[in-house]
């Protein structure tokens, strides 16, 4: 007889939060549950333009030359729901009910109170160029084969359930992500090189995938 002990825990996707400058991790955040389904849209970067329509051909001879260049790596971006329920964790309290897990997603796209108030002060003095403030790197897990950098895009919260006290229970998240690539980040930044390694990861499992014949095609002849 199987025990449930014997049975393999899921693993869970999940957020880490890393310092950009030094690259040291900063917060994990694990998802409840797994989201049931991914959205993903991959953009490949071409070079050239579309070529002209029409049978004189009105594209430029320079769009015909670059017809199979790309500019750099596909633009990606991912959209998923994750779910937070409080009830579903009855033997851990929770007097803020799910406050501090909404929290925590929504800092990923918050400047900090520090960083505001740092601003305003050097707004004060007269600095003629602020500079954007920067927010922490952050990494999208999901499995061991793909751990990629992220921008959050999208947040969306719906609040379902609340205790006495208006604190919410149980929450549904509209979660969307653009992945940073080596066009998108600095030289020499910790994200930079995390792409490269997500992306060398994606070229392994390319080259596990079985190839076909041509006679699968109906080109028994080759082409």
């Amino acid at each position: 007889m199987t025990r449930y002990a014997d049975i393999p825990k899921p693993i869970r996707s999940g957020i880490v939060v890393v310092d950009p400058e030094l690259g040291i991790p900063q917060r994990i955040i694990v998802l409840q549950f797994n989201p049931d389904t991914l959205e993903r849209q991959v953009a490949p970067q071409a070079a050239g333009g579309e070529a002209g329509s029409g049978g004189g051909g009105g594209g430029s001879g320079g769009d015909r030359n670059e017809a199979l260049r790309l500019k750099g790596p596909a633009q990606e971006t991912w959209k998923f729901t994750a779910e937070i329920d409080a009830t579903d964790q009855l033997d851990v309290a929770a007097p803020d009910g799910i406050h501090p897990e909404l929290a925590v997603l929504e800092m990923l796209v918050q400047p900090t109170t520090a960083q505001l108030l740092a601003a305003s002060k050097l707004t004060k003095k007269g600095t003629i160029e602020i500079s954007p403030i920067e927010t922490p790197l952050t990494l999208f897990t999901w499995g061991s084969k793909r751990v990629m950098p992220v921008r959050l895009t999208e947040l969306s919260v719906n609040e379902s359930a609340f205790d006495v006290n208006l604190c919410p229970i149980r929450a549904s998240l509209s979660i969307g992500m653009k992945v940073l690539t080596v066009s998108d980040l600095p030289a020499g930044h910790p994200g930079a090189a995390l792409y490269l390694a997500h992306l060398a990861q994606k070229e392994q499992l390319a080259r596990r995938a079985r190839g076909g014949s041509f006679a699968q095609l109906g080109l028994g002849r080759g082409i």
